[in-house]
């Protein structure tokens, strides 16, 4: 778990440098397991970050907190518990006065604005009980990205004292649902992971459902009901560009991209029946993957690419089903009480999620690749729509209440411990989180 962070390119970032401190990296004392049965959070404190721009760094170092928090793993202390009030990160705090609030982690900062109007943000993470530096970044950026680098920090000091990959760096692209219940406006939306900057990508005009994220590029597949059958469109959402994946007899379901981003799964629907057929998107030819008298759909492919995950009722109920990623053989997963659907692949290929009807209860569970070790993670009147975090340790998920209210966004951690919602503008369902940007 212990290990030195690793510099990494942005893309959004004009530069990036190595921050060397005065510090030597040694051995670091402080680390955490995730995993451990009586997990308690890593109390930590986030300073202002000092500079040129002072309301800057109080901007950069709130959201840094607020991510670290949102994760669960760490316990961010109130600014006015802070005994050494201006921290200069050019030079060691002064470790007693972090001590005495408990603090086992600190984060210092700052932020100038050099003569061409770039920002220079810089972040220093320090073990207050060994009393040394950890690890320590500096970033060149245009002033409007201060968000997304500190999305970024936050992420470098998950990274060093949990040993995994961080998940604030990310996006959510959902569907945004206003207006009365039975006159639904759906828009498909694009935001940051923390759930602002929220962006627009459709305008409304057409239903759309089911947004999906590539593994490898900024394209997102989406289904769009408007003058009759659904479509299947793939979006990139840098420069709007759409295009239609195929104009298909019958009705389309769940689309989703190959880990390579080279091709997409759905299912079509043929009279009663629905089967999984696979497209590549350079030659656009389509191969079908089964062929059932069932309805079979929900395909999620391995990481590797290697099987694909779906849901079906061949077996006369709706249950869960893995087989190579070329068709042949399935074998069923699911075998617990009620009805299970929309299985998702962990990135870490550990996990399939899902989603389980029993009774009027609508629960998110994970179980492994094999059917075993299953486990319901929330539930409630309507939860449904699970998507993996890039880590593979938190997903997201829309809950409906019921009743004249509508469907908002949460996230889990695998545990279960961890829950809690993702603010929206409006009524927001169908959530599919994106790979890393950096």
């Amino acid at each position: 778990m212990r290990h030195r962070f690793a510099f990494f390119a942005l893309s959004l970032l004009a530069s990036f440098a190595a921050f060397t401190g005065f510090a030597p990296l040694a051995r670091a004392e402080i680390a955490i397991t995730l995993d451990r049965g009586q997990f308690q959070p890593l109390p930590i404190a986030v300073a202002d970050f000092t500079g040129t721009d002072p309301e800057l760094g109080r901007n950069i170092a709130a959201v840094i907190a607020a991510d670290l928090k949102r994760s669960g793993v760490f316990l961010p202390i109130d600014k006015a518990a802070f005994i050494e009030k201006a921290v200069n990160p050019d030079v060691a705090p002064k470790f007693d006065s972090w001590k005495v609030i408990n603090a086992q982690a600190l984060v210092t900062g700052k932020i100038v604005r050099d003569p061409s109007g770039r920002l220079k943000a810089e972040f220093r993470l320090w073990d207050v009980f060994a009393g040394q530096q950890l690890t320590g970044q500096q970033y060149f950026t245009d002033p409007n990205n201060w968000r997304r680098v500190a999305h970024i920090i936050a992420d470098a000091i998950y990274s060093r004292l949990t040993g995994e990959k961080g998940f604030f760096d990310t996006r959510i692209v959902f569907v945004d649902e206003t207006g009365p219940k039975d006159k639904r406006v759906k828009k498909l939306a694009i935001m940051d992971s923390d759930g602002a900057n929220v962006r627009y990508l459709t305008r409304g005009e057409d239903l759309v459902v089911t947004p999906r994220f590539s593994p490898s590029s900024q394209d997102v597949t989406y289904m769009s009901y408007g003058n009759g059958d659904p479509k299947v469109y793939l979006l990139n959402i840098e420069t709007g560009q759409r295009e239609m994946v195929g104009n298909f007899p019958g009705m389309t379901f769940s689309p989703r991209f190959s880990p390579d981003g080279q091709k997409v799964v759905m299912s079509l629907s043929q009279g009663a029946s629905s089967n999984l057929f696979v497209m590549d998107l350079r030659s656009r030819n389509t191969t079908r993957l089964t062929d059932a008298n069932a309805i079979d759909t929900s395909p999620s492919y391995s990481p590797d690419g290697s099987q694909i995950v779906f849901e079906s009722d061949r077996g006369g109920t709706q249950q869960i089903y893995v087989m190579p990623a070329g068709g042949g053989a399935a074998r069923r997963i699911s075998f617990g009480e009620g009805r299970y659907s929309t299985p998702v692949w962990s990135p870490r290929g550990d996990y399939i999620a899902f989603t389980r009807q029993k009774g009027g209860t609508f629960s998110i569970g994970i179980m492994k690749p094999d059917g075993s070790g299953e486990r319901i993670l929330t539930e409630g009147f309507h939860n449904e729509g699970p998507t993996w975090a890039p880590n593979g340790r938190y997903l997201m998920f829309f809950r409906d209440a019921g009743g004249n209210s509508g469907p908002r966004l949460f996230m889990v951690d695998i545990t279960g411990r961890v829950e809690m919602p993702i603010q929206t503008p409006g009524f927001g369902s169908d959530p599919a989180w994106s790979p890393l940007l950096n």
